[in-house]
């Protein structure tokens, strides 16, 4: 997973992972938790508003490990 999404592919495989994490019964922290954080900060302001449309279609209890980002 990039640091930084350069597409909906690149999000949709995070999202993804995020699902799969919580499906799992674990936790979103440490480097996954970091690397969904940075990528966040550091993609198109755009790749980050559909991250977080999709977390909250999909996974609406895992918003609560990641911080939107003023723009």
């Amino acid at each position: 997973m990039p640091y930084r999404w350069r597409d909906r592919t690149d999000v949709d495989e995070a999202v993804v992972t995020v699902m799969n994490t919580l499906d799992q019964g674990q936790e979103i922290r440490g480097w996954l938790m970091r690397t969904i954080q940075q990528a966040i900060y550091d993609s198109e302001p755009e790749l980050s508003r559909y991250f977080f449309r999709e977390v909250e279609k999909y996974r609406p209890k895992a918003l609560k490990y990641f911080q939107k980002p003023t723009y």
